[in-house]
């Protein structure tokens, strides 16, 4: 029997083949975008169907615009920042690659010291950091009836936050939704189905940015 001996040529044939069908298997083995919305009923979709929920309506517009993502609701109506930061480990799952922060609205309500819930904000931030996820932190604004020196150290305490930890930071996450009883439950603090749509109008290109710039995106 003749043995074969491979030439040159052949060689670099099947070096050229391997290397066109690298990308190919690289996208195929691509795994999806992994976001977790984290926070209170404001994202978890306090009485809508779950189809019309913040982080089902995030997804079919990131989706949209040719982004492969997965975002997983974890969110806890009645969440205060504190009782999210003691549930962080088990909420969040390995493997995320970003985590929305959305959380306050509670505190806020509650008239909970700022120190307090910045403490906890703070500790969610690191914490996340530690297990290499990336954040994106959506603020919240006190209500008025709480005081001009409340509303001063609660609504600041994001921007520090963000700009402490360099993290983005999205300044309100009911921007364009607060105050408009068509875009709110009767209760006048939960948007309806309309009122996040237009939530994640407007939040979804710094969404989508952020998951840009994930490695290997």
């Amino acid at each position: 029997m003749t043995k074969f001996k491979p030439t040159r040529r052949f060689c670099l044939t099947l070096m050229a083949l391997a290397a066109s069908f690298s990308p190919l298997l690289a996208e195929t083995s691509r795994k999806p975008i992994r976001i977790a919305a984290f926070g209170d009923s404001l994202s978890a979709g306090y009485g809508l169907p779950q189809r019309a929920a913040f982080y089902s309506v995030l997804e079919r517009k990131l989706k949209a615009e040719g982004l492969d993502v997965v975002v997983e609701n974890a969110a806890v109506s009645g969440d205060t920042a504190t009782a999210g930061k003691d549930r962080l480990d088990w909420s969040i799952q390995d493997g995320t690659d970003l985590v929305i922060v959305e959380l306050g609205a509670n505190d806020a309500l509650r008239g909970i010291n700022p120190k307090i819930t910045e403490a906890a904000l703070e500790a969610i931030l690191l914490r996340l950091k530690e297990r290499n996820m990336r954040a994106v932190l959506a603020g919240m604004l006190a209500p008025p009836n709480n005081g001009a020196d409340y509303a001063r150290a609660f609504n600041g305490m994001y921007q520090r936050l963000a700009e402490k930890h360099g993290v983005p930071l999205y300044p309100f996450f009911l921007d364009g939704v607060a105050g408009n009883p068509k875009l709110n439950l009767p209760d006048g603090i939960h948007p309806t189905a309309e009122g996040i749509e237009e939530i994640v109008r407007r939040i979804a290109p710094l969404i989508a940015a952020e998951v840009k710039k994930l490695p290997g995106r």
